[in-house]
């Protein structure tokens, strides 16, 4: 492993807690019909066409027809997106700012709706703020673990692959990204993360 030049985030479940039930446990109270709706209707599955690109009006519109008894709940799904996502997890604001106090170039990809991304980056101005670039993949029509938006990414920041940091929460996108040759984290809490970036010496 050469020297680390940069470090590239995820940023759902990494940066921030994400997922359909922080939203929806506040509108179904029943938990059986709660664990039914976000297995079976808004799935992991039907969401990631949003990560690919996908708008939402064809998305729901699609569902819609499959659940029609959710059509009021799968309506909510875009204009409340913002409340599936929970507060900074605990420790990343902070080691953010160290890093970027340290002089680390800080990138993301991310897996996430070219419609949701806008409003949710400018709500959080500063922990974005401390990032160069981010790569989203709903507005790439890429999405993880696919090579091709690793690649597109590194070449997009400047960064050889074996200079980068990269961590995320979910196994196949540490999987993908190692096969393109970058070094790999990943992410458990951020205690840990700062043990292996001062390991690595990018911290």
């Amino acid at each position: 492993m050469g020297k680390i030049a940069a470090v590239i985030f995820d940023i759902g479940n990494v940066l921030f807690p994400w997922h359909p039930r922080i939203l929806y446990e506040r509108l179904i109270r029943d938990d059986q019909a709660l664990d039914a709706f976000v297995r079976d209707v808004v799935s992991p599955e039907w969401h990631f066409q949003h990560d690919q690109g996908r708008n939402f009006v064809d998305t729901s519109a699609e569902l819609i027809a499959l659940y029609p008894q959710h059509e009021a709940l799968i309506r909510l799904w875009k204009p409340r997106f913002a409340e599936s996502i929970g507060p900074v997890i605990e420790g990343m604001a902070e080691l953010l700012d160290d890093l970027s106090a340290a002089g680390m170039p800080l990138y993301a990809i991310t897996n996430f709706s070219h419609e949701f991304w806008p409003p949710f980056l400018e709500a959080h101005p500063a922990i974005f703020g401390h990032f160069r670039d981010i790569v989203v993949s709903g507005v790439e029509k890429l999405a993880k673990p696919d090579a091709a938006i690793y690649h597109l990414a590194l070449n997009r920041f400047g960064v050889r692959p074996e200079e980068a940091f990269f961590i995320d929460d979910r196994l196949d996108n540490i999987e993908g990204v190692r096969r393109v040759g970058m070094v790999a984290h990943q992410f458990l809490d951020a205690a840990i993360l700062r043990a292996e970036l001062e390991k690595v010496g990018a911290l």
